[in-house]
């Protein structure tokens, strides 16, 4: 039997070079996690078990709407609840398609709300959905919303859905009934293990039921450890002036960094 043996030189592929360490200052990523024998140690197993949980906990927990919707009407808004044609979470989970379409009485619900809120043209629809994730929402979509206010949004036109069992594609019919120019969705992104609370916002174009992902554009990863509030709406208000002028968003909407911001050139 041939013995393979490393260099005193050369590290081991099982041990973390001071280089790799020092990468852990910027990632919450797993490296240089360690190893006890051929094995992780034994703090740093458990640490996975627990973030594992953590994102299991998050796809199921649901959304606390009366909190939600309370702190959005502190804020001057008339939001209104709806649900997909999802039952209940298992039927979520196990039946996305019916996660992208509203209930009927949801449909009616919303129906009554243009009624009573007479939007003009132009308006914004602003969707709070669940999504994979309640508590990404619960944590982040006020802070964002009010960040957004901060820079002189024109919210006042806007109409705001509180969404459960939804889906990103949910706010397409929901824009649709409510004849809304815009759409945005602030949903919560699919649990990982170091993240189980990300919020992601997508925004659509003259929002209407078969809209493809590639007509949208996305703002994802914000948390106070990934894109802050500020820088969210900060590329949020862009991307919705951007998508006046073009009259379209996704692909063919592209976003400028901050540093082109005040000198890009659209193409027409």
């Amino acid at each position: 039997m041939t013995e393979y043996k490393i260099a005193p030189d050369q590290p081991s592929f099982l041990e973390a070079t001071p280089a790799w360490s020092a990468l852990k200052e910027f990632t919450r990523a797993r490296i240089a996690l360690g190893r006890t024998g051929v094995s992780l140690p034994t703090n740093e197993l458990l640490e996975f078990r627990l973030a594992h949980a953590r994102a299991r906990d998050a796809v199921h927990e649901a959304l606390d709407i009366e909190t939600l919707t309370q702190g959005l009407v502190h804020m001057g808004f008339d939001p209104t609840a709806v649900s997909s044609r999802a039952e209940n979470r298992e039927h979520y989970l196990l039946r996305p398609d019916l996660g992208r379409r509203l209930s009927d009485i949801s449909i009616r619900t919303l129906e009554e709300s243009i009624r009573q809120a007479r939007l003009s043209p132009g308006a914004i629809a602003f969707v709070v959905a669940d999504g994979l994730s309640a508590r990404a929402v619960q944590t982040h979509a006020l802070p964002t919303l009010k960040a957004l206010q901060a820079l002189g949004s024109p919210l006042d036109n806007s109409a705001v859905v509180v969404a459960t069992q939804a889906r990103v594609a949910l706010g397409d019919e929901i824009g649709e009934v409510l004849g809304a120019e815009i759409v945005v969705v602030l949903i919560g992104e699919r649990p990982g293990l170091s993240a189980p609370d990300s919020m992601g916002v997508y925004m659509t174009w003259h929002p209407r039921v078969g809209r493809n992902d590639s007509e949208r554009n996305c703002i994802s990863n914000i948390r106070p450890e990934g894109l802050s509030y500020a820088g969210a709406a900060q590329k949020l208000a862009w991307l919705i002036a951007q998508a006046r002028v073009l009259g379209k968003t996704g692909v063919d909407l592209k976003e400028a960094s901050e540093y082109e911001t005040d000198t890009i050139r659209i193409k027409k």
